[in-house]
């Protein structure tokens, strides 16, 4: 029996589903949500809800929500003990990324991020040899037989070019056999529309100031953008920064409400981002990822009052943080 047989064999006594995303939800878990949708119809469950944290404020991320009417709803305002059944995709247990307590127990994992903590519920499958949640999920379809529509399958596909093919972070073979396989479901005119998402203001404003704060120490970088309400604006200026010549590692961070966010790019096969990020800020609050990609969170409030005077704190955090990462590599710091 494969593995997609199996989660069917489970959602079969499951009539409600609440399918949880990760905070901030990107396209490899909103699709991924979406998948398990497809799934959990097919399984007969009657009701499937896909659920989020936090804010969606990517701007692509925005135009892939409303330009396939994804339906999605607040943590906040769902009571998950409404639900037969919980479901977690793209992320495996509560805490830094999902605004749940560590009581919740999902009873479905499906996800590619590795994790420290064991997971032990109904059903798991977490794969830390594929590039994409997604990749599991087209996996899963095609060992059931369900043919994705074109909304499907174009979430699908953008899903897996925005998370490892199109900048080439070390995506896996699986990832360009699964884009394969629901390329000709997309709708390409679409596609072409997600690709077309704009900069709101503020992310370009945060590019700016992600240029002009920038510190280097040989081949690795940081950078603080100050205050910020749109915490994907630290993966964009990540992504921008990453192009810098001679540069291979960037660490972007934020004050976001009342914490410290970041978000980690590197490309120097001797670096595990996600373990440096760990190494740099795991006793101090959340982090970890991939080896190519990372994030971590930390409370404002182990700086300062966090209604201390902004331009003192932000420099204050700004030396610390980056002292840390530097460290963390092993690199010079101040």
């Amino acid at each position: 029996m494969g593995r997609a047989q199996e989660l069917v064999d489970y959602l079969a006594d499951v009539d409600s589903l609440a399918i949880v995303c990760h905070d901030n939800p990107d396209p490899d878990c909103i699709a991924s949500a979406l998948a398990l949708v497809a799934i959990a119809d097919f399984a007969g469950v009657e009701t499937s809800d896909v659920l989020y944290g936090g804010d969606i404020s990517h701007q692509q991320n925005r135009a892939f929500v409303n330009l396939l009417d994804v339906l999605m709803e607040r943590l906040v305002n769902v009571d998950l003990h409404d639900y037969e059944g919980m479901a977690f995709v793209d992320h495996a247990v509560p805490g830094g990324h999902i605004e749940l307590g560590p009581e919740v127990v999902p009873d479905v994992v499906v996800d590619h991020h590795p994790s420290e903590e064991q997971v032990d519920t109904a059903f798991v499958d977490v794969r830390e040899s594929v590039g994409a949640t997604t990749t599991i999920f087209v996996e899963y379809l095609e060992e059931l037989g369900i043919d994705p529509d074109a909304r499907l399958a174009s979430a699908l596909l953008f899903a897996l070019h925005r998370e490892r093919i199109d900048y080439l972070r070390h995506p896996t073979v699986n990832e360009y056999e699964a884009a394969l396989s629901v390329y000709p479901n997309a709708d390409i005119d679409l596609l072409d529309q997600l690709y077309g998402a704009s900069f709101t203001p503020s992310t370009v404003d945060a590019i700016a100031e992600g240029i002009r704060n920038r510190t280097q120490r040989g081949a690795s970088l940081t950078s603080c953008i100050g205050r910020t309400s749109e915490r994907d604006a630290l993966v964009q200026v990540a992504d921008y920064l990453q192009n810098i010549e001679g540069v291979d590692t960037v660490l972007v961070f934020g004050i976001v409400n009342d914490a410290v966010e970041m978000s980690a790019r590197s490309i120097d096969p001797r670096v595990d981002v996600g373990d440096v990020l760990i190494e740099a800020f795991g006793d101090v609050g959340s982090a970890g990822g991939h080896t190519d990609m990372a994030g971590a969170s930390i409370p404002l409030g182990l700086f300062a009052d966090v209604d201390a005077d902004t331009d003192e704190l932000v420099e204050f955090v700004a030396r610390r943080v980056s002292n840390r990462f530097f460290d963390a590599l092993n690199l010079e710091t101040e």
